[in-house]
């Protein structure tokens, strides 16, 4: 009996580019996958699609059983905590087969007044619809007919009587704003079109505030739109020409402002208009400087600022008055902290919420009337992660916020802020049998060459032995001062149940320690981040935790280009790696102005069209163009035909490098979905598929692809032969 010869990868026939830029030059043999009108360029990405369905069609049975072992532990009919706002308790519903959210809501009670008396939202059942409930928009009827479907804007009017919700139907975060009666349920006539995320009414209910991208995917104006009007007589209200800065708009907690935010990488800029003046001029809190970051709240009469200026790297709270707020006249209200990270503040007409970061956990601290020390919520996990929930009444004393860890499930609390009675509302039902005594989460530290600790939140089977290494994911990012929480995922079960550690490095780069971790990690600093990872997949062996073929590696976007600047470092610390729409070809894109998002890039990446440099530290770790002759682990690489963040090619172009290139012969897979962006699959329901699919991936590379997942049967098999 002969064994199927395993199907040949795509060949598609190179067509060289030079690309030169201070002195040194580049050969690009794939640049022409860039063409998306050249019918050649998706005819590849579909043969690639096919030879990645050839090379796993070994794997559909436990993609299947990996799916349903998903979907049994999820709550398939299931709905949010109501959130008061008015005289309404709104909420969101799921409902099992269909893919997408609906959101409702419930009159409150007559008479009852919103608060300060502390209400317990309704109980609505799961599995049927209260009489009075109201459906403002049911997702799965608007993307009907739609291979994919996400909102870019949901806002009810001040008077609960109009929604104004923006919907994307190819993945390319370019939306189509409507305007619906919600005492009808019928849309308005006035449609705009290629809008952005966000949108925000002024108070006479009639005026609405909207962004508009330019051709790099930017925002970089914002409209006004009065309802009843034709969207090509709306008034162009501002202008951002600085390609660094995005335009945003919102509105304070207390309805008393629109702020319209412009922001680059470094520098804020804040505008504000009473929201009672709808025709009126928005006027600026404080011109910007760069380097210098702000963001604006309105409370009983002052302004809110969090900041960094004066040097507060950390950020501070300072509070300025609202008729001559600029800098001048700023006040110190919490001073800067060197070992804290100040990230926000939630507003109550009595009290102030921080969230803060200490030591890479995120908490929240409750200040009462006139901003005192005030007091941290205590959390029963030493590792865990807290956030601010909905909160739309400025006048309440009650904080709806959140919390989980790595074993915890998603937590909805009421927390009083004067007497710190706390009401847990709602954890995220995990079905399946899951129970959180049989798993163990906790922090290990890693130690990077330069001396740095880096943190790694890790999650395990209780059960899983300790006398010997096993299977290891490990997932990473490290950039844009994002910060990977330990969050629980009832899709990481699959993989825990089969005896795998799953850890997260919080490498430098993202902002988990400070505003200093991030900066560590950036611009000329940017290897650190590579670095890092490489140092917590050592510890990981060290401790023997793992072993370099048992041990996987994941992240996407940036993290994508983690992935792959690691794998180009040391591809011998892993078995197999999952790089997800990863920004592997940086160097080119960066260079590139004409390309969505890329000069607003620069202050993250620095700009190698002006400094050599930054280029020649760029060239010097870009996955795309440091691609070695040598052993690779066995890689799976995904891309959107739509995404306007990190582009198709991007991967396209680094998996056709990397067959070229490397001296073994393990596959290298790419999957694009042609119908999506950056996000991947829309649906909840492909999502989970979509993961299914990681999944298995990561099972089969190391030869657990029939690993038993019942409690005290995790497997002993030998690792695989990482040469195989």
């Amino acid at each position: 009996m002969t064994t199927p010869a395993r199907p040949s990868p795509p060949g598609p026939l190179p067509r060289p580019v030079v690309l030169e830029a201070h002195g040194n030059e580049r050969v690009d043999p794939w640049y022409w996958l860039r063409d998306r009108d050249d019918p050649e360029v998706v005819a590849h990405l579909e043969a690639e699609n096919r030879y990645t369905a050839a090379v796993t069609a070994h794997t559909e049975d436990l993609q299947k059983a990996l799916f349903e072992e998903i979907v049994s532990h999820v709550q398939e009919t299931d709905l949010s905590v109501p959130a008061r706002k008015g005289p309404w308790w709104y909420y969101t519903r799921t409902v099992e087969g269909r893919q997408y959210a609906i959101h409702c809501r419930l009159p409150a009670a007559p008479g009852a007044e919103p608060a300060p008396r502390y209400q317990r939202p309704p109980e609505v059942g799961s599995d049927a619809r209260p009489p009075d409930e109201q459906v403002l928009l049911d997702e799965n009827a608007e993307a009907e007919g739609n291979e994919f479907f996400a909102l870019g804007a949901f806002a009810v009017s001040p008077d609960h009587q109009l929604l104004a919700y923006a919907v994307d139907t190819t993945g390319a975060e370019r939306f189509t704003l409507r305007f619906r009666d919600l005492r009808t349920g019928s849309d308005h006539p006035d449609t705009i079109e290629d809008t952005y995320y966000g949108v925000a009414w002024a108070n006479d209910c009639r005026t609405a505030f909207y962004t508009r991208p330019d051709a790099a995917v930017r925002p970089f104006q914002l409209w006004r739109h009065r309802l009843g009007t034709d969207a090509a007589e709306d008034e162009l209200v501002y202008q951002e020409d600085d390609e660094h800065f995005f335009v945003e708009v919102s509105r304070t907690k207390d309805d008393a402002y629109v702020l319209l935010q412009l922001a680059s990488k470094v520098t804020s800029e804040v505008h504000v208009l009473d929201a009672s003046d709808p025709d009126g001029s928005f006027r600026v809190v404080a011109p910007r400087r760069h380097g210098v970051e702000y963001a604006v709240e309105h409370q009983g009469g002052r302004f809110l600022v969090v900041t960094n200026a004066e040097g507060a790297f950390n950020f501070k709270l300072v509070e300025a008055p609202t008729d001559e707020p600029g800098t001048r006249n700023w006040r110190d209200l919490v001073p800067h902290d060197a070992e804290v990270r100040l990230e926000d503040v939630e507003v109550f007409s009595r009290h102030l919420v921080l969230s803060e970061r200490a030591e890479g956990i995120e908490r929240l601290r409750v200040l009462g009337p006139g901003a005192r020390q005030g007091h941290v919520i205590e959390q029963p996990e030493a590792v865990y992660t807290c956030w601010v929930g909905e909160n739309h009444e400025v006048d309440s004393a009650v904080l709806r916020c959140g919390y989980g860890s790595l074993v915890t499930p998603r937590t909805i609390l009421d927390y009083d802020l004067d007497s710190r009675d706390r009401v847990a509302l709602k954890q995220e039902p995990v079905l399946g049998g899951y129970d959180p005594e049989s798993y163990v989460t906790e922090r290990l530290w890693a130690t990077a060459g330069d001396g740095a600790r880096i943190p790694i939140s890790t999650v395990y089977r209780r059960d899983r032995p300790r006398d010997r290494p096993g299977p290891a994911l490990l997932y990473g990012y490290g950039s844009y001062e994002v910060c990977l929480d330990p969050h629980f995922r009832a899709t990481r079960l699959p993989l825990l149940d089969r005896g795998f550690l799953y850890a997260v490095a919080h490498v430098r780069g993202g902002g988990e320690l400070g505003r200093p971790w991030y900066e560590r990690g950036k611009l000329l600093h940017k290897r650190t981040t590579f670095t890092d990872f490489i140092a917590a997949a050592e510890h990981l062996v060290a401790e023997r935790w793992t072993a370099p073929e048992q041990l996987m590696a994941r992240g996407g976007s940036a993290g994508g280009m983690l992935v792959g600047a690691v794998a180009n470092l040391r591809p011998d610390l892993f078995a197999a790696m999952v790089a997800e729409v990863p920004f592997v070809d940086c160097l080119t894109t960066i260079l590139d102005e004409s390309l969505p998002l890329t000069v607003t890039e620069w202050e993250e990446w620095g700009n190698p069209v002006d400094d050599p440099e930054v280029y020649r530290y760029m060239r010097s770790y870009s996955p795309y163009d440091n691609v070695g002759g040598h052993v690779y682990p066995r890689l799976l690489v995904t891309a959107g035909l739509n995404d306007p963040r990190v582009s198709y090619w991007e991967p396209a172009k680094w998996v056709l490098r990397l067959r070229e290139r490397k001296t073994d012969d393990k596959p290298v897979l790419l999957k694009t979905e042609m119908g999506a962006g950056h996000m991947g699959p829309s649906g909840r329901y492909e999502a989970w598929r979509d993961e299914a699919f990681v999944l298995s991936f990561v099972l089969d590379a190391l030869g657990m692809g029939e690993a038993a997942a019942t409690p005290g049967t995790i497997s002993s098999r030998p690792a695989p032969d990482p040469a195989q």
